[in-house]
C-alpha cells in the first residue's frame, strides 16, 4: 500500500480542505505534518460549513485516524478551542485524534516576541506573520535551548524548565522592547504559565501519542495514509519566496521530515492550484492585478482569509511558478480549484514566461529581488459565460473551459485530474 499527499502549489489558500475531505473516504489515516494555527481550511460536510486550523480534515469521519505529527507547532489553548467548537457542531472527537509528543508547543513568550518584534521592525504583516507565535516557536525549536515539546508537559521537571525559560525570556523581552513598549510590558509569571499549560495538558492527555512510531507501524501494516499539507509551496522556508514565507517546509519536501514517513512510501502527490493566483501579505507577486479585474476575481472568489479575514491579493494564473513548485514537490497530478470564479471573463490570461531585465526566462528565480523585477509574459485564451457550478462531468464543461484546463496542464507539465467548480463536495469533477 502507498500514501497520497495533498500539497498547495501556490501561496496557500488553494482550497485543499475539500479535496482532503473527499480523499479521506479512501484512506485509513489523515496526517497534518507541518505549520500551525496560521493555516486555515474550510470544509463543507453534511451540509454544514466547518473551519479548521490545526485539526486534520479527516476528523469528520470517526473511523479515520487523524494525526497531528511532530512537524506541527501547537498552541494548546487554540487546539482545545477548535476541539470544543467542533464538538459543539456535533463532530465526534476522541481517540480518532492523536497529537505527536514531538510537536513543539507555542508558549506565552512566543506571542510576546511576535508582538514586540512586529512593532519594532514594522514588517510583520509584510512578511506574512499572523501574530500567533508560530515563527518564534520554530525559532526556539531550531535553537533547542528554550524549546518545549508536547510530551514534556506530562513529565516531571516541566515546572523547573518553564521557570528557567521564563526567567531568560523575561530578560530577553525587556531588553528587546522599546522604551514605549517597556511601559506596558508585564513580566511573564512562570507559576501561572505552569498552571495553565498543565491544565491544557490534562485536557489533551487522551490525544498524546508517539505519532512517528504510529505512522511507521501503519506503513508496515499497509495502511492507507493521506498527508494534508498546509499553506503553499511558494511559502516554503527553504524553497519559497524568502523571506516572505512561512516558518516550515510547506512544499512536498516537508512531508517526510514533518511526519517521519519515508518519501519512498508516498506514491501520489496531488498539487492543488486555483484557476488563478492569490497571495496574502507582502512580497513580490508577478501576476498581481491591482485593478478592477483583480477586484472582480476577489469578489467572485470570496478571497478573504479563513483564519485572518484579510483580503487576498489576486492575479492571473502563474504557470511558471506552479511548474517550479510542482517539480519541487514531486507532483504527480493537479487539482484545479475555483474554476467557476473565472466564468463571465471574456478573456483569460496565463503567465507562461517572465521577462527579467529584458531577458525572457522560463524559470522561477531564487532571489527575491529578481522576483520583484519579473514582468509576466502572458498567453490569452477565450473565456466563457456559462455558470459551471451545476456541472458534474468533465465533458459537460464549456469547450472554452476545457481548453483553459488543457492549457494549464500543458503549461505546468502535469495532468489535471480533478476540477472543482464550487465549494460543495458534489461540485468536484474527477476527470478519469
Amino acid at each position: 500500500m502507498s500514501a497520497t499527499c495533498v500539497i498547495g502549489l501556490q501561496w496557500g489558500d488553494e482550497a485543499k480542505g475539500k479535496l482532503v475531505d473527499l480523499l479521506t473516504e479512501e484512506n485509513d489515516i489523515v496526517v497534518r505534518f507541518q505549520g500551525g494555527a496560521n493555516a486555515g481550511h474550510t470544509v463543507v460536510f453534511g451540509g454544514k460549513k466547518f473551519k479548521l486550523s490545526l485539526i486534520p480534515s479527516g476528523i469528520f469521519r470517526p473511523e479515520v485516524q487523524s494525526v497531528i505529527a511532530g512537524g506541527v507547532v501547537i498552541n494548546p489553548a487554540s487546539i482545545l478551542n477548535e476541539i470544543d467548537t467542533l464538538r459543539g457542531q456535533g463532530v465526534e472527537i476522541g481517540k480518532n485524534l492523536i497529537i505527536s509528543d514531538r510537536a513543539h508547543v507555542i508558549m506565552p513568550w512566543h506571542f510576546e516576541e511576535d508582538r514586540i518584534m512586529n512593532t519594532l521592525m514594522g514588517h510583520g504583516e509584510a512578511i506574512g506573520t499572523t501574530m500567533r507565535g508560530i515563527g518564534p516557536c520554530y525559532r526556539d525549536k531550531v535553537g533547542r535551548s528554550f524549546a518545549i515539546r508536547f510530551g514534556e508537559l506530562f513529565r516531571s521537571g516541566i515546572e523547573e524548565k518553564i521557570a528557567y525559560i521564563t526567567k531568560i525570556k523575561n530578560r530577553f523581552l525587556a531588553g528587546l522592547a522599546s522604551d514605549d513598549q517597556k511601559k506596558d510590558l508585564t513580566l511573564l509569571d512562570p507559576d501561572q504559565i505552569t498552571r495553565d499549560y498543565k491544565g491544557f495538558a490534562e485536557r489533551l492527555k487522551a490525544h498524546l501519542a508517539d505519532t512517528t512510531r504510529y505512522l511507521l507501524d501503519a506503513v508496515d501494516a499497509n495502511k492507507r495514509i493521506l498527508f494534508e499539507g498546509a499553506q503553499g509551496a511558494l511559502l516554503d522556508i527553504d524553497h519559497g519566496t524568502y523571506p516572505y514565507v512561512t516558518s516550515s517546509n510547506s512544499s512536498g519536501t516537508g512531508v517526510s521530515s514533518g511526519s517521519g514517513v519515508p518519501a519512498s512510501f508516498i506514491k501520489r502527490m496531488v498539487g492543488v492550484v486555483k484557476a488563478y493566483t492569490t497571495r496574502v501579505g507582502g512580497g513580490p507577486f508577478p501576476t498581481e492585478l491591482d485593478n478592477e479585474v483583480g477586484q472582480k476575481i476577489r469578489d467572485r472568489g470570496n478571497e478573504y482569509g479563513t483564519v485572518t479575514k484579510r483580503p487576498r491579493r489576486c492575479g492571473w494564473f502563474d504557470a511558471v511558478a506552479v511548474r517550479y513548485t510542482a517539480s519541487l514537490s514531486g507532483t504527480t497530478d493537479i487539482a484545479l480549484t475555483l474554476l467557476d470564479v473565472l466564468s463571465t471573463f471574456d478573456e483569460i490570461r496565463l503567465c507562461t514566461a517572465y521577462e527579467l531585465d529584458g531577458e525572457k526566462i522560463h524559470y522561477f528565480p531564487a532571489n527575491i529581488e529578481d522576483v520583484a523585477r519579473l514582468k509576466p509574459v502572458y498567453e490569452t485564451v477565450p473565456g466563457w459565460s456559462e455558470d459551471l457550478s451545476g456541472i458534474r462531468s468533465f465533458q459537460d464543461l464549456p469547450q472554452a473551459a476545457i481548453n483553459y484546463i488543457n492549457k494549464v496542464s500543458e503549461s505546468v507539465g502535469k495532468p489535471v485530474s480533478i476540477v472543482s467548480v464550487g465549494p460543495g463536495r458534489e461540485q468536484t469533477i474527477f476527470r478519469n
